[in-house]
């Protein structure tokens, strides 16, 4: 079994900031790419960035120039820097990875964006 854990989601006004953190086994942090999801109520989940091991990056088109994904190899540990949120990001994030086509997911941390 693959554990994820994502930490700092929170409430913050429109405008402001928050870091996502998610913990990454180091086998697997050391090869695959990384991921975050987020799913709002009532919507399907998408895919909000993607890290490679090479550090690569790719966003969603609705949080480019205001989210930034990130790894720390000595922490074994992704990022997301979350900055001029909006309320419309309110949502559960996920932390995720594929394994041989299998998709992992943390357990999730909610953001809740006020206006």
């Amino acid at each position: 079994q693959v554990r994820l854990v994502e930490s700092g989601g929170g409430l913050v006004q429109a405008g402001g900031s928050l870091r996502l953190s998610c913990a990454v086994p180091v086998i697997i942090f050391k090869y695959n790419r990384m991921a975050w999801y987020r799913q709002a109520p009532g919507k399907q989940r998408e895919l909000v960035a993607f890290i490679t091991s090479g550090d690569s990056t790719n966003y969603a088109d609705s949080v480019k120039g205001r989210f930034t994904i990130s790894r720390d190899d000595a922490k074994n540990t992704v990022y997301l820097q979350m900055n001029n949120l909006k309320p419309e990001d309110t949502a559960a994030y996920y932390c995720a990875t594929s394994i041989f086509g299998v998709d992992y997911f943390g357990q999730g941390t909610q953001v809740t964006v006020s206006s």
